[in-house]
């Protein structure tokens, strides 16, 4: 334990001055008396392990600096790693305004102090159910796995079944969410995957869809990169047995692809953090959720809202939330589900995002990422011991290459010896999908050149 003299830079009310004050106000002789609830046999009474503290900022800086530059980075490599979170360019301009005092320090932004922040929240689900071509759109969530699981929740309300139908081929890290997040209550059926196109077996999933089943999910693009071509068949299936029909998408496809509500999709959910948002320690994310204008649907939205409405002010407006009541934070434990803290900062980082590409932009983005990940699928398909998984599929930015018959054998030493070239190979599948193999998932996006991936076949013919 410190001493009563020690005084901590970054811990406020440390000095011994003000703390004897503050202890004095409560009524208490020392610290401890604090914890008097505490039983005497649980607790700790050794001195923790801990490091000497860094009480020069300057130390501090060098200290952590330190760390990080033990990690590798995609500044330093080039990248082919996606798997649900690629490496995408970001204008700077997305910085520069989520960077402004008014939004990076206005944590929630009730009314007293809002600065803008509803404004720019309500422009980001407007931008957003543009691009989806849907009505409403929730508060952002955690990320695209949270996302996903709140959509089944809102969809066994609104049905009032408890089984939801998922693809086997999901991204692992969204189905793990998914058991957590939807016991004990909710019951998941896997529905199998084509091997031969990576698609959905249609004939699986009828046979498993039924009276009970409260929604069927797909992921499109699929997180082993193809796109599901039957989608509009898929959510017909789900429809004729009264079940909901949920996709989580990429939005940064939607410049080149259909949105999910044009094949029948009511509820689209994913992650949005293509739009302008760094990868940071694993991705900055955070999640949507967006339906139609149907009072059926927006009554099940468990976070808050935002809507424009008139002020006391003729002909002004203001922003604020809708159907408070639904939230946890109006009806507490009587709620939809419970709310915790949201994205906002990376929502509107998004909405900047948006708002600088346009339709245009957003389309040129499409066509660069397919036209590069066409390529890149093409030369690795070319090397001698490397063959595409599921060569008839169309896909958008993501592929999968086997590498069974490879010198190399195991994506696992594939992916060691690129990383001495200076890459990061694609996503190992051989413990997630064993069937497929000793196969990689290759991501491919519009910060990829020609040159860059020249420099990965180079690289691989020499590895592999």
């Amino acid at each position: 334990m410190a001493k009563e003299s020690t005084v901590f830079p970054y811990i406020p009310n440390s000095v011994p001055e003000v703390k004897a004050q503050m202890l004095k106000e409560v009524g208490a002789k020392d610290v401890m008396d604090l914890y008097v609830e505490i039983p005497d046999r649980l607790r700790f009474k050794r001195k923790l392990r801990l490091p000497e503290p860094i009480l020069s900022e300057h130390a501090l800086k060098r200290h952590v600096e330190a760390l990080l530059d033990r990690n590798k980075n995609v500044r330093q490599y080039l990248n082919f790693v996606g798997a649900g979170c690629g490496e995408h360019f970001i204008p700077a301009v997305c910085d520069e305004i989520n960077g402004r005092g008014e939004f990076l320090t206005a944590y929630v932004g009730e009314p007293y102090a809002d600065h803008g922040k509803w404004q720019a929240l309500f422009e980001y689900c407007s931008l957003m159910g543009e691009l989806l071509d849907m009505d409403v759109l929730s508060c952002p969530l955690y990320d695209g796995a949270q996302a996903t699981a709140s959509s089944i929740r809102m969809a066994s309300r609104i049905t009032g079944r408890r089984e939801v139908v998922v693809p086997r081929q999901l991204n692992p890290e969204i189905k793990a969410v998914l058991r957590n997040y939807l016991k004990p209550d909710i019951s998941i059926t896997e529905v199998g995957f084509d091997m031969q196109t990576g698609l959905l077996d249609v004939a699986d999933l009828k046979k498993k869809v039924s009276s009970k089943t409260a929604a069927v999910v797909i992921e499109n693009p699929s997180y082993l990169g193809v796109l599901e071509s039957r989608a509009e068949e898929i959510g017909k299936v789900a429809r004729d047995h009264g079940a909901e029909f949920i996709v989580n998408t990429d939005p940064i496809s939607l410049g080149v692809l259909a949105p999910p509500s044009q094949y029948g999709a009511t509820i689209a959910c994913g992650d949005f953090h293509p739009l302008g948002i760094p990868l940071m320690a694993g991705g900055g994310q955070g999640g949507f959720i967006a339906t139609k204008d149907d009072m059926r649907y927006i009554s099940e939205f468990k976070d808050l809202m935002f809507g424009i409405t008139n002020t006391t002010v003729e002909g002004e407006y203001g922003f604020g939330e809708v159907l408070f009541d639904r939230t946890s934070y109006g009806s507490r434990e009587k709620g939809k589900e419970f709310t915790g803290t949201s994205t906002g900062i990376w929502a509107i980082t998004a909405a900047v995002y948006l708002t600088l590409m346009g339709p245009k932009g957003m389309e040129e983005t499409g066509k660069t990422i397919m036209q590069m990940s066409q390529y890149a699928a093409k030369q690795l398909s070319g090397i001698k011991g490397l063959k595409l998984r599921f060569p008839r599929t169309p896909f958008f930015q993501e592929f999968v290459v086997n590498f069974d018959d490879s010198r190399a054998k195991t994506v696992e030493r594939v992916n060691k010896a690129l990383l001495t070239k200076g890459i990061f190979g694609g996503k190992d599948l051989s413990r997630e999908f064993p069937e497929l193999g000793q196969s990689a998932l290759y991501c491919v996006t519009e910060v990829r050149t020609a040159e860059d991936i020249d420099h990965l076949v180079k690289a691989l013919k020499e590895v592999a």
